[in-house]
C-alpha cells in the first residue's frame, strides 16, 4: 500500500503558509470537506482596486494529483462579470493552462503553467488580471465586448457583481 502523493505534503505546506503569512491581505484559504486537493478561496478585493474594488469572490481551487506538475483549475463560485472568466465561473488565465506549447500559437510554453508557481501566486495573477483583463482571446465574449466598445457598460455590470457579492453566502 502506497501512502499518499508527495503533492498532498506540499499543498498541506502551502495552505498552512498562507494561512500563517500576515503579509497576504485579502486572501482567505480553507479546504473543503478537509480534502488538500480542494481549497475554499475568499477573495476581498481592495477598495481602492479598478473595478472590482470592495468586492468578496468565493472561488474554489482544485489541484491535481500531480501537482505541481500541473496546474489547478480555478472557478469563481461567487457571479463575476469579467473578460477572462467564463460564464461558469472557470477562470481562463495563462498560467493555470498546461506546460506546453499553445496549439493556437497564443501563448509561450513560458507563459504557462510552471511547478515555481504556488497557490498564492496564483491568486495574487488572478487578483492582477481582475484590474487590467486580457480581452484578446475572451472567456467571456460579452464582457470583452463591453470592455473594449462600451466601458461605462462594463463599469455598471461589475459593480453590479460586487454589489451582489457583498450579499453572497
Amino acid at each position: 500500500m502506497s501512502g499518499p502523493a508527495p503533492s498532498a505534503g506540499l499543498l498541506a505546506r502551502q495552505l498552512k503558509q498562507m494561512q500563517n503569512d500576515k503579509e497576504i491581505s485579502g486572501i482567505s484559504c480553507g479546504l473543503v470537506d478537509n480534502n488538500v486537493y480542494e481549497w475554499e478561496v475568499m477573495l476581498m478585493i481592495n477598495d481602492d482596486m479598478k473595478y472590482y474594488g470592495g468586492g468578496f469572490f468565493r472561488a474554489r481551487l482544485s489541484f491535481p494529483a500531480d501537482y505541481p506538475h500541473m496546474p489547478p483549475k480555478m472557478r469563481f463560485e461567487t457571479p463575476i462579470f469579467h473578460p477572462n472568466i467564463y460564464p461558469n465561473g472557470e477562470v481562463c488565465i495563462s498560467i493555470l493552462h498546461p506546460p506546453e506549447d499553445d496549439k493556437y500559437g497564443y501563448e509561450s510554453a513560458a507563459e504557462r503553467w510552471s511547478p515555481v508557481q504556488t497557490p498564492e501566486t496564483i491568486l495574487l495573477s488572478v487578483i492582477s488580471m481582475l484590474s487590467s483583463p486580457n480581452d484578446e482571446s475572451p472567456a467571456n465574449v460579452e464582457a470583452a465586448t463591453l470592455w473594449r466598445d462600451n466601458l461605462p457598460e462594463f463599469k455598471k455590470r461589475v459593480r453590479k457583481c460586487v454589489r451582489d457579492s457583498t450579499e453572497f453566502e
